[in-house]
C-alpha cells in the first residue's frame, strides 16, 4: 500500500501496532500498556494507527481497536461497565466444550467394536494395547468453547456502528492463526481470506489446543496463532509500517533476580508444582523465538524501528497469576500501565529520537507524574466519558444518561 501524501507534500509515516496472546490476563495487560502509551505519548492514539496484527487475547484486542474502540472505552468495558455497556463476562472464557464432549463421546462404542475385531483378528501380532489405541479418538480436543467470545464480537460489530468485515474497515488489521493441518500460519484480513468475518477469524486465533477446540473455517481447522509466533510483528512490517509498537505480556520468569517479597512465592520455581513448571517452559519456548524473530528485524526490515514493551523478567505478579485470572483485573491493568510509564521513564533517551524522527513526543508532564492511577486517564478522556465503547451516538447518549440515572437515584 503506497503511504499518503501529508499536506506539505511529504509521505505520512505509517505506524503499526502488534499484540501477542497471553489469555484474558495478558488481553488485560495490554489494555493498560496502551493506556499509559496513548496517555503519555502525543502524536499517536493507538485506534487510529495504520496497521494493527493480533494473535489469540492479542487478535480480540486489536479487532476492537481496528472498529474505533479505544484502550480507554475497552478498560471501562472489561473493568468498569457503565450501565448500557456490552457485559464482558469471565465466563465467555470458561464454557465447557459440551458439544465437543457429547461427539467425541458417542464415538467410543464404534471406536470399541473396531478395536475388539482387530484384536480378535490378530491377538498376538496386533497386542493389546496397540489394538485399543484407536480409543485415544475418543478424547476430547478441549475443555472448554470459545464459540461465546465469536457471538460476543459479531453482536458488537454488526449493531453498534462498527464491522465484522476486514474489507470495510478504516485501517488495516490481520488477525493470525494457525492451520492445523499444514503448521503454516494464516493472516486473516489478508488478500483472499479477507471475506472471513473478524468475530470468526479471532475465535479462530484463540483458540489454544488443549482449552478450546480447532475452529473450522471453509473446511479447514484453525488454531492459536501464538503456536506459530507469539507476536508476528513481520506481518506489519511486511504492510510497510515505518514505525511498529508491539506490546508482549508473557515472559518468562528470572527467580534470582525477583525481590525477596511474598510476590516471588518460591524459591525455586520446582516447587510451584506442574502449573509452574509448565508455565515458565511454554513462557520460555514462546519468547525464545520472538526473541529469534526480533533480532533479524534490524537487517530484514533496516528501515523500519521496532519498540517493543512488555514485564519484566522478575515481575512476580504477571508470573504468579492464571492467564485466566478475571477477578483481579484492575490491578492488571494498573500494575501494566505503571510497568510501561516507568519503561518509558527508564528508556526515554533511546525512545526520544525514534519517536520525534514519526512525529510523537513524549508528554514528560503526565509521565513524571509518578502516583497516577490508569483511572484518571478514564475520567480525563473525553471519548470514555462522552461516547463511551459504542461508536453509535444514539446508544451512547442513552448510556450516559443511564448512567446519570442510577447517580441519581444513589444520592451521589
Amino acid at each position: 500500500m503506497a503511504k499518503t501524501a501529508t499536506g506539505n507534500g511529504a509521505p505520512r509515516r505509517k505506524i503499526g501496532l502488534a499484540l501477542a496472546g497471553g489469555g484474558p490476563l495478558g488481553g488485560v495487560y495490554e489494555i493498560g500498556a496502551m493506556i499509559a502509551l496513548n496517555e503519555a505519548l502525543d502524536g499517536v492514539d493507538f485506534q487510529d494507527v495504520d496497521v494493527l496484527v493480533g494473535v489469540s487475547a492479542g487478535a480480540l484486542i486489536s479487532a476492537l481497536l481496528a472498529n474505533g474502540i479505544s484502550p480507554e472505552q475497552m478498560a471501562r468495558a472489561f473493568i468498569d461497565p457503565r450501565p448500557g455497556d456490552p457485559q464482558f463476562s469471565p465466563m465467555m472464557f470458561m464454557k465447557p466444550a459440551f458439544g465437543e464432549y457429547a461427539r467425541r463421546g458417542l464415538s467410543i462404542p464404534r471406536l470399541f467394536l473396531k478395536s475388539t475385531a482387530s484384536y480378535l483378528r490378530h491377538p498376538i501380532r496386533n497386542g493389546l494395547l496397540a489394538s485399543y489405541n484407536a480409543l485415544t479418538q475418543a478424547i476430547p480436543t478441549a475443555l472448554f468453547d470459545n464459540r461465546p467470545i465469536e457471538r460476543f464480537l459479531a453482536d458488537l460489530f454488526s449493531n453498534r456502528g462498527c464491522t465484522d468485515d476486514f474489507r470495510q474497515l478504516e485501517r488495516e488489521l490481520y488477525v493470525v492463526a494457525v492451520d492445523l493441518d499444514t503448521g503454516q500460519a494464516v493472516k486473516f484480513g489478508a488478500k483472499g481470506v479477507d471475506d472471513v468475518p473478524i468475530s470468526k477469524a479471532v475465535q479462530a486465533s484463540t483458540a489454544l489446543p488443549g482449552l478450546y477446540p480447532p475452529v473450522e473455517i471453509n473446511g479447514r481447522s484453525f488454531v492459536d496463532g501464538g503456536l506459530k509466533r507469539t507476536l508476528h510483528a513481520s506481518v506489519a512490517l511486511d504492510a510497510g509500517v515505518d514505525l511498529l509498537f508491539c506490546v508482549n505480556p508473557i515472559v518468562p520468569f528470572d527467580a534470582e533476580l525477583a525481590p525477596q517479597t511474598k510476590d516471588k512465592r518460591h524459591a525455586k520455581l520446582v516447587e510451584g508444582g506442574l502449573p509452574v513448571v509448565l508455565s515458565q517452559t511454554f513462557r520460555s519456548i514462546i519468547h525464545s523465538r520472538m526473541r529469534v524473530g526480533m533480532s533479524k528485524y534490524d537487517t530484514e526490515y533496516a528501515k523500519a524501528k521496532v519498540v517493543l514493551f512488555e514485564p519484566d523478567r522478575h515481575d512476580s505478579k504477571m508470573f504468579f497469576a492464571s492467564v485466566f485470572s478475571y477477578a483481579n483485573r484492575a490491578n492488571v491493568c494498573q500494575h501494566a500501565y505503571q510497568t510501561t510509564r516507568r519503561d518509558l521513564r527508564l528508556r526515554r533517551e533511546e525512545l526520544e529520537p525514534v519517536l520525534e524522527a514519526h512525529g510523537i513526543s513524549i508528554r514528560d508532564e503526565i509521565l513524571e507524574a509518578r502516583g497516577r492511577h490508569f483511572s484518571q486517564a478514564l475520567e480525563n478522556s473525553d471519548e470514555v466519558r462522552n461516547i463511551g465503547l459504542y461508536k453509535n451516538r444514539t446508544t451512547n447518549s442513552l448510556s450516559a444518561a443511564l448512567e446519570r440515572l442510577e447517580n441519581w437515584a444513589a444520592g451521589r
